[in-house]
């Protein structure tokens, strides 16, 4: 009975699983077996994805991208005053250029005379040989030097040749003015876009997230006041600066709703009767350079080689300034930014 119970149990199972099929199932297995020890022993970097920037990473990108700001901003507020600048050139250029063209117009009346003059006296046979060109006006302007010329009349000779002479140079620089404006117009386009670029990339709810978990660098601004000695314009200026406070940071502005750092600078003097340029290299040659011991309420203070940030001193190693993309205008230390210099604009 125990042989006929394995006879019909191998026979079972031979039916169950040819012998092929067993075969098959083995290196399956084997296979199966083989992949899983490769696996465990490959570099986990050969298979997982590239690792994402720690927060810290993300915070140090966006910090650069702040000071990008910063510098392209005073850059494009620099090309801003080029601009107007340049506008008044090209006013000014076609004012000469009307101004040049009458007076020409005047000298060439006059030579004009003068050629009629030599005619009515009987002096045509001077003048006959300049009327084959056709044109009446460069005939009268050939006919009045040659004239001038044979008459030893050189004085009105050169004065006509200097009244021509303005002209084109007046022409000249008044297309050289509108050049300029067109390519400071077209640069100021490139980094507004630039800028803006910036801003929303430094914006955006990565870096916001990355920046909230990693906590951002400083306190929360809040507003604060400082009693500033002093009735003179820069305690004045320094003043109403304080008055300023947590109104956005935004770029290019000069108030009265947001500042950048300039803008602030130039608005709070504004308000006490004196014009600074809304630029950083322009208000660090406004006034007179001081040291650092010198320092007392109302002075600019500079930061970054390049000078494109710039405050309002308080005292006691403080300023108030509008830092960067995302903060407010607020209270800070000067040796939370690597300092440049200072400039006083008034007493």
């Amino acid at each position: 009975m125990k042989r006929t119970r394995d006879r019909r149990g191998s026979s079972a199972g031979e039916r169950a699983r040819p012998p092929e099929r067993a075969g098959y199932g083995r290196r399956l297995g084997i296979v199966a077996a083989t992949l899983a020890a490769l696996l465990v022993a490959a570099p986990a970097g050969t298979v997982a994805a590239d690792p994402k920037p720690s927060l810290k990473e993300l915070s140090e990108q966006v910090e650069e991208m702040h000071l990008e700001i910063e510098t392209l901003t005073e850059q494009y507020n620099g090309q801003r005053e080029k601009l107007k600048t340049a506008k008044k050139a090209v006013e000014n250029a076609k004012k000469r250029l009307a101004a040049s063209e009458a007076d020409l117009a005047t000298k060439k009346t006059r030579a004009s005379q003068l050629v009629e003059a030599e005619y009515m006296s009987g002096g045509l046979s001077r003048v006959l040989a300049f009327t084959t060109g056709g044109d009446p006006e460069s005939y009268l302007d050939r006919a009045a030097t040659t004239y001038a010329l044979r008459q030893q009349q050189s004085e009105e000779v050169l004065k006509l040749t200097k009244a021509m002479d303005a002209a084109e140079r007046a022409r000249t620089g008044a297309q050289t003015r509108i050049d300029e404006v067109n390519k400071i117009v077209k640069d100021l386009g490139a980094k507004r876009d630039r800028i803006s670029k910036l801003v929303t990339k430094v914006e955006s709810r990565l870096f916001q997230r990355a920046l909230g978990e990693a906590g951002r660098p400083g306190t929360r601004a809040v507003k604060v006041s400082l009693p500033i000695p002093g009735d003179g314009k820069a305690a004045q200026a320094a003043r109403w600066a304080l008055t300023q406070q947590l109104k956005p940071y935004v770029w290019g502005a000069e108030g009265p709703n947001g500042y950048d750092c300039s803008g602030l600078v130039m608005a709070a003097y504004q308000r006490v009767g004196i014009s600074l340029p809304h630029y950083t290299g322009d208000q660090w040659t406004a006034g007179r350079h001081i040291a650092r011991e010198e320092l007392r309420p109302g002075d600019l203070v500079f930061f970054y080689s390049d000078l494109h940030h710039v405050g309002i001193y308080l005292g006691g190693g403080m300023m108030v300034h509008a830092p960067r993309t995302g903060d407010v205008v607020r209270i800070a230390s000067l040796d939370r930014r690597p300092y440049a210099g200072a400039v006083r604009i008034a007493d």
